[in-house]
């Protein structure tokens, strides 16, 4: 995910005055809505969850997670959003060859923040729900050891996207065509690509709303 978002970035114009914004350091907008969500779930989402649900931490461990799999999917759906209208500059009014000889879409790199805040969001909810629910709920004994796991889970998940990356470009390449993701990604459809992962967040999140209706809460004290 963070490597298309690159790859999306790197076409876009980096221009901020006479400064030149490398499409990585957008990503520190992800650190920077981690650190903003942190405390405003805590004093403001809290809150207004436990009024509405009545549970005393707002949320269940579960119940977070699963709505970290809902704002993820709207993470991959403004990055499709931004991939359309990108393209659609593109065909428009072409790009324009920066000073180092790269060719740009007259459209600022800033657009990208959005999709950056909400990945940063679902994180907050996806992987401290996770860290909560492995220390919670693991046996005494085991606490560390399933800790752990929302670590190995997330390192898995680095596999499963490089690998899906791979599966993509290979079966979209057949016949001599560029595939959703060539080295210029004006001839591809990343946005294609942005569409499947919603369309995976949405399964995942079908398949984990069936597992979680199954699962009972060891008691803990309060």
């Amino acid at each position: 995910m963070t490597t298309t978002f690159i790859l999306q970035g790197d076409t876009l114009d980096p221009r901020v005055g006479s400064f030149r914004v490398p499409p990585a350091v957008l990503t520190v907008f992800d650190t920077l809505s981690v650190m903003l969500w942190v405390p405003l779930y805590d004093r403001a989402v809290v809150p207004l969850a436990r009024r509405l649900t009545g549970h005393r931490r707002g949320f269940t461990q579960l119940g977070r997670m699963g709505v970290g799999f809902v704002i993820l999917t709207v993470a991959m759906l403004a990055a499709g959003t931004l991939e359309v209208a990108r393209r659609r500059v593109v065909a428009r009014h072409g790009t324009y060859t920066g000073e180092d000889g790269a060719g740009y879409v007259p459209m600022s790199i800033f657009w990208q923040v959005p999709q950056y805040v909400v990945v940063g969001a679902a994180e907050v909810f996806t992987f401290i729900g996770q860290m909560e629910f492995f220390y919670d709920q693991a046996p005494d004994a085991m606490r560390n050891v399933c800790s752990g796991l929302s670590s190995a889970a997330f390192a898995l998940g680095n596999y499963a996207s490089s690998a899906l990356v791979a599966v993509v470009v290979r079966a979209m390449t057949r016949g001599g065509r560029p595939g959703w993701i060539p080295d210029d990604i004006n001839d591809g459809h990343l946005d294609y690509f942005f569409w499947l992962l919603a369309m995976l967040c949405i399964g995942n999140f079908s398949v984990y709303l069936l597992v979680a209706r199954w699962y009972t809460y060891k008691k803990t004290a309060d």
